[in-house]
């Protein structure tokens, strides 16, 4: 693990407006996450675990507070520079896929990078490898009703690392696996953050998960707090 921070929050507040009264969610969240890590925040359903997660990806703003991606702040940053920003600096890998049902596992993997701009050539040079890095080398040309769901993650997982990013962000991404699948997911992430050196931030309510952590959190009370 380096020392170096790559997601930071300071402060983090946020709350919203029900009816006539303020709802807080949490208050002063204090957080850094470190190149080379895997973190955990657990809590309950309800307890504000994707709120967080979307408030440190910079896609809602907070109430009060800061969230800088390597010195950057969210709130600093414009629309187009923060949408920018966060499909270099960050992945994403979330409970269901969100796999494009028509398009190959090669396809999938390859869709951001089209989008960036990358030629097709090189798109498809860089998803395969990453594809075969996964271990689903011989199911490139597969489309995701002919994968299982471990395999279907795994394409998600590989969409995520496309840009190389500094931080892959997961939202219970082993909720919708089986036991067996949910231990090669993590076995795979383990491997991928020591090996890339790439900081992984994975919000779940499953504490099984906690035993192979760098750190874990626990969100309640409108707190976080180190386990």
């Amino acid at each position: 693990m380096s020392n170096q921070a790559v997601l930071t929050s300071t402060g983090l507040s946020k709350q919203y407006r029900d009816g006539k009264r303020d709802v807080q969610v949490f208050e002063n969240i204090e957080f850094a996450l470190h190149k080379g890590e895997a973190v955990a925040i657990v809590g309950s359903s309800g307890s504000g675990k994707t709120t967080l997660l979307n408030l440190l990806a910079g896609l809602d703003k907070a109430s009060s507070g800061c969230v800088e991606i390597e010195g950057q702040a969210w709130d600093a940053l414009r629309d187009a520079k923060r949408s920018k920003l966060r499909n270099e600096k960050l992945g994403f890998v979330y409970q269901f896929h969100h796999l494009l049902p028509e398009f190959s596992a090669l396809e999938n993997a390859m869709m951001p990078l089209l989008i960036a701009g990358e030629k097709t050539a090189q798109a498809k040079q860089i998803a395969s490898a990453l594809l075969q890095d996964v271990g689903l080398g011989e199911r490139l040309d597969h489309r995701p009703a002919q994968l299982s769901g471990g395999e279907r993650q795994r394409v998600a997982i590989a969409r995520a690392l496309a840009h190389d990013p500094a931080c892959v962000l997961m939202d219970e991404p082993t909720g919708n696996l089986d036991e067996t699948t949910s231990k090669e997911i993590q076995e795979l992430i383990v491997r991928l953050k020591t090996d890339k050196h790439m900081a992984f931030l994975i919000v779940t309510h499953d504490e099984k998960m906690l035993s192979w952590m760098d750190r874990a959190y626990r969100l309640s009370n409108k707190t976080l707090t180190l386990i």
